[in-house]
């Protein structure tokens, strides 16, 4: 197996790290034990969290222990970091509810069941702790020339919206996170974005100022958006880990559409592939860009990882279909998938397939023509398809369009497209617009 460092080196994951010869030492001398936490602000992970969570993996795989911290106290607080004013802060009943669905996507990428491996809550220890024995315990550590030195703070404090002292007391609830993981799971190692160097500073020099111990920070490029932006819950582009926030089809269509210059990138820190793996599939890629064979691998292997192996084939299947693939080849999962990311309609009540349905009312219906006489306009003009194929002026629609007994696909030129949904109430599912 290469060194786990410099296979991280390779993949770009390496920002900023404590002293590098002391951590491989410490490594080599043995399993660590190593922590990422995740603060529980909205519904659901995001795909910045990915790379912190394959992180643990990756660590993981190599002989190390992980522990996956939901940060149910600090969510309560709001990280300052990467941030230009103060989040909102949300009721306890949100805060719990946020959790369980992070510890549940935590538990999808990351082994927790596995020996030595953790899923921990920093509301277990945070919440019983008294404000004077954090004063004592914890403030009277740490400077406020040493927090006003840090970049997350500064920045704050040059905004017009200034630091709250609530938000300012962020970076202290970190390092006793550290401090506390340390003391209970002998942690030696936190990991996290680069945006978190400061906080993850904090917590090495308390647990070296509490306990005279030697302990070991590591950061990655933070991930950003077209616009430079953090790429966040709240910043930036939002893409989910939540199937009820982002569907897997979004998803997967999400990677399809990287940068062919962010390609090695994104394989290299968001697959589990080796790196052998990557260059190859980067090389197969530029022989033939245009097939765009980078973005799919890209695609299948991230969509696998966090919604599973039948989304993900679903979702690449559904994908061929909007894109030019045959609809009547289609299984019935990917036309599912279809069915809930366009336009879609139903049978109006005393419409039987069996004795033919007129083509162009559907049309209306499902917001593929203004009227009537714009729909006939188009079927005339043959820019109407059905299932693939192109439609006469006088097409109907009967049993034999149903595909697996329940859909037609509609198409107006090349782009546009609708569902007739047969097995559904025209009450339950009939919309003229793109599903919210």
């Amino acid at each position: 197996m290469p060194d786990l460092l410099d296979d991280l080196d390779r993949r770009g994951l390496i920002h900023d790290s404590t002293d590098r010869a002391s951590l491989g030492a410490r490594m080599a001398e043995g399993p660590i034990t190593l922590y990422y936490g995740c603060d529980p602000t909205a519904p659901s992970l995001h795909i910045g969290n990915l790379i912190g969570l394959l992180l643990l993996g990756r660590f993981q795989d190599a002989g190390h222990r992980p522990i996956a911290l939901a940060g149910g106290a600090t969510g309560m607080v709001g990280d300052p970091s990467g941030r230009s004013e103060e989040r909102n802060l949300l009721d306890d009943a949100a805060l719990t509810a946020n959790v369980a669905v992070i510890k549940e996507q935590m538990g999808r990428i990351v082994d927790l069941d596995a020996p030595g491996a953790a899923l921990v809550d920093n509301r277990d220890w945070t919440g019983r702790l008294t404000l004077l024995e954090f004063l004592r315990d914890v403030g009277k550590h740490v400077t406020v020339n040493q927090m006003l030195a840090r970049e997350s703070v500064k920045a704050r404090l040059e905004s017009e919206h200034g630091i709250s002292f609530t938000e300012f007391s962020y970076m202290l609830l970190q390092a006793n996170d550290y401090l506390w993981l340390h003391d209970h799971h002998a942690c030696d190692l936190q990991i996290g974005g680069s945006d978190q160097w400061g906080n993850i500073l904090a917590g090495i020099d308390l647990v070296r100022r509490v306990r005279s111990d030697t302990v070991h920070g590591l950061c990655w490029p933070l991930l950003t958006a077209a616009d430079g932006t953090k790429l966040g819950k709240t910043t930036g582009a939002r893409v989910w880990l939540d199937a009820r926030l982002t569907s897997p089809y979004a998803f997967f269509q999400h990677w399809m559409r990287t940068d062919d210059a962010d390609l090695r990138r994104f394989l290299a820190q968001f697959t589990r592939l080796p790196m052998e793996e990557v260059e190859a599939a980067v090389a197969a890629h530029e022989e033939a860009p245009q097939r765009r064979l980078g973005q799919r691998a890209l695609a299948e292997h991230v969509t696998t990882l966090v919604h599973g192996v039948a989304e993900a084939n679903a979702a690449g299947e559904a994908a061929g279909v909007l894109f030019g693939g045959d609809p009547r080849q289609a299984s019935a999962a990917a036309l599912a998938v279809v069915a809930q990311e366009v336009p879609g309609t139903s049978l109006e009540a005393g419409e039987a397939l069996s004795g033919g349905v007129e083509l162009a009312p559907v049309l209306v219906r499902a917001g593929l023509a203004a009227s009537l006489s714009d729909a006939r306009r188009q079927l005339q003009h043959q820019g109407i398809a059905v299932n693939g194929a192109k439609a006469a002026p006088d097409r109907q629609l009967g049993p034999d369009d149903l595909l697996h007994g329940r859909w037609v696909l509609l198409r107006k030129g090349k782009r546009d497209w609708a569902v007739v949904d047969a097995g559904r109430s025209r009450a339950a599912h009939d919309s003229v617009g793109p599903p919210s």
